[in-house]
């Protein structure tokens, strides 16, 4: 698991394109590897949108979802402390970091995409952090204390794992920007959070009002 793996990732999408290790705004606490900024800041050739639509680098931005849970999570640290956790589309990592530092006993970043999952480790390894990857939801084994996912409502074939999620965790947390009114009878925004893309992708500020919701007892 090496940066220079990671790279070749990308260079698949965007052959100039480099990683950086980066802040984040309002989560200086965690740094990770994300795409430099300095390589979206251009038009992109069409053969490059193309590849960017077929296999988008998600695990390159730290998005604004994420990032919203993950201060969450560094805020009210009791929400995780001494748990078992599953970051669900982990991307990044970004929340799977935030539990483990919050005081998770354990959190696992989950994803199907494997360049992710190197990625999650890599930002592991830049926040001197462990955490546990797996790229199989349904092989995870054992019970889970909490279950999160941000940005991942979006994809409406996603949606029919909320009731597994429910199922499958005694706390369900999910963030999303792009659901403002979730309509499921076992879950209900508790909170409306703050966050944003980065690097900056000049989304519109409407996404940076991120909804929490949580499973209902």
């Amino acid at each position: 698991m090496t940066l220079d793996a990671l790279t070749a990732e990308l260079h698949q999408v965007l052959p100039d394109a480099q990683l950086v290790p980066s802040r984040l705004p309002g989560l200086p606490e965690l740094e990770l590897w994300l795409l430099d900024p300095r390589n979206l800041d251009r038009a992109f050739a069409s053969d490059e949108t193309r590849r960017l639509l077929e296999h988008p680098p998600y695990w390159g931005f730290c998005w604004g979802s994420g990032l919203a849970l993950a201060r969450w999570v560094l805020d009210h640290p009791e929400q995780v402390r001494g748990k078992r956790v599953l970051d669900f589309g982990a991307g990044s990592g970004v929340v799977a970091l935030a539990c483990r530092m919050a005081g998770a006993e354990q959190a696992i970043a989950c994803d199907l995409d494997r360049p992710a999952l190197l990625a999650c480790a890599l930002n592991a390894r830049l926040n001197d952090m462990q955490i546990v990857l797996s790229d199989n939801y349904f092989a995870v084994e054992g019970e889970i204390d909490l279950l999160i996912a941000a940005d991942v409502l979006y994809d409406i074939e996603n949606r029919p794992l909320l009731d597994h999620f429910a199922e499958r965790a005694g706390n369900v947390l999910i963030a999303d920007s792009r659901v403002r009114n979730l309509t499921h009878p076992r879950y209900q925004r508790s909170a409306i959070l703050s966050g944003r893309t980065w690097p900056d992708l000049g989304e519109p500020l409407e996404f940076r009002d991120v909804s929490l919701y949580q499973l209902t007892p």
